[in-house]
């Protein structure tokens, strides 16, 4: 079996084996939101081969999930070793050796100069949800805001904070009572027509000028649940001055601060997480994806005061679970090791030099953000209007895959470019070589179909 070092595209995907795959699947599973036809075999490093035989360069990272590349040999190594010592062990009653080496290694690095306690779980959505629960019962209040364009789930306590698309919404009526939304600091599209700096961050101050002072009693708000970087939502970054506003007026009110650091945390910006880069501290980070490197792992991380004190009152079977904290320890001592925090940022600010580059360049290239290998690229119509444009934006990523390059949709007409954080220059030129010749293909192409740029 060859290493998988390079691109090489055999036939255009969906194959033929792929193909039988995918049908089997439309026929046995349920409804789910598989638009990109590769059905992979193999992974190792930047490069996954499907079951074709075609081998992509991967810059969706699994969803900012493969921060170490596919297959990392520690992370595999450490994840091995357990299975054969002890794979199941229910620290809902009991205790092994790991899930506390864990929580003690993410108190080290989590942002917060006090005690931590951490709840473990599955998923992003599991992480979400015990952050509302300890919101709740630490303060005894039973709302919570959250922002336009956020995703933070889609179990029924993370879907109604959610608030990135309604298809995630429609049908699943009574949601979670007490929870409301305010705009998010989009500066390239900023809902109140103002331009930043000047508009000395309205976006935040309208919260606690209008929505706390008029709409709901800020003495019922438990906590505010703001990503660092909004992700699904288009990889928007805020302002500093946005973040710290918000951060003064939940210790105006006493009113938790929760960081949804599903995506952007564990080194995708540089640092272990993205609110270290707008100097405020959470009272709870909530962390998944890239915890364990693939392995479904989350955890959500506290001050200790919050902790609920009533045992039984939280908990689920599989936290803590020995394989995923092998793999989660064995991810952070490979950060570590392997400088990728330092290689994170060098190499990020390489992709956004050339993702700004092709913006200069390209009409339908609108806007360029990012921190770290947490970039995105939105498209427009033209850079004048701003119209958003889903269907050259979907071209784009569906011409890139048959090219070989595995990049990601993201928010209504926003493409995110996340390599994983061992990735080096080569991975990035290639990468970007292949992206501007169909950005530079499909723009042609709608110039001669529509005359739009």
């Amino acid at each position: 079996m060859s290493d998988l070092k390079e691109i090489s595209m055999k036939c255009e995907p969906p194959g033929p084996e792929a193909q039988k795959i995918m049908d089997r699947d439309k026929r046995f599973m349920a409804t789910t939101n598989k638009v990109m036809p590769v059905v992979a075999k193999r992974g190792k490093g930047m490069y996954v081969e499907d079951v074709d035989g075609n081998v992509y360069l991967d810059f969706q990272s699994g969803i900012a999930v493969n921060n170490l590349g596919h297959c990392p040999p520690k992370v595999v190594k450490a994840a091995q070793q357990q299975l054969e010592n002890l794979i199941h062990f229910p620290g809902i009653l009991l205790s092994q050796n790991l899930e506390g080496a864990l929580a003690e290694e993410l108190s080290g690095i989590v942002p917060g100069n006090f005690t931590k306690k951490t709840y473990f779980s599955c998923t992003g959505c599991n992480t979400i949800d015990t952050a509302i629960k300890v919101a709740r019962w630490s303060t005894g209040r039973p709302r919570n805001l959250a922002f336009f364009g956020c995703f933070h789930g889609k179990s029924i306590g993370a879907m109604s904070l959610t608030a990135s698309r309604t298809n995630y919404r429609k049908g699943f009526m009574p949601e979670m009572p007490g929870v409301i939304h305010a705009p998010y600091a989009y500066c390239y599209r900023c809902p109140y027509k103002m331009e930043y700096p000047s508009c000395d961050v309205y976006c935040a101050k309208f919260i606690d000028e209008e929505i706390l002072s008029k709409f709901i009693p800020p003495e019922e708000v438990a906590a505010f649940f703001v990503e660092a970087i909004q992700g699904e939502g288009g990889y928007i970054v805020p302002p500093k001055a946005w973040h710290k506003e918000i951060r003064k007026m939940t210790e105006k009110y006493g009113i938790l601060w929760v960081a949804d650091e599903v995506q952007s945390g564990i080194g995708r910006t540089g640092k272990w997480f993205g609110v270290e880069h707008f100097d405020v501290v959470p009272d709870i980070t909530c962390i998944a994806k890239g915890i364990a490197s693939g392995l479904p792992m989350s955890a959500c991380v506290f001050n200790e005061k919050y902790d609920i004190k009533q045992p039984g009152a939280h908990a689920t079977t599989f936290a803590g679970n020995p394989v995923t904290s092998a793999a989660a320890l064995a991810t952070l001592k490979t950060i570590k090791e392997e400088k990728l925090l330092d290689n994170a940022t060098k190499m990020g600010d390489l992709l956004l030099k050339r993702e700004n580059e092709l913006k200069d360049k390209y009409e339908i290239i609108g806007d360029v953000r990012g921190i770290g290998l947490m970039t995105a690229v939105e498209i427009v119509k033209d850079k004048k209007s701003k119209k958003m444009d889903m269907e050259t934006r979907n071209k784009i990523v569906n011409s890139c895959l048959k090219k070989g390059l595995l990049i990601l949709f993201c928010g209504p007409s926003s493409i995110r470019i996340i390599p994983a954080l061992n990735c080096n220059h080569e991975h990035i030129d290639k990468a970007m070589e292949i992206f501007e010749a169909e950005v530079k293909k499909v723009q042609a192409e709608c110039k001669a179909s529509c005359g739009t740029v």
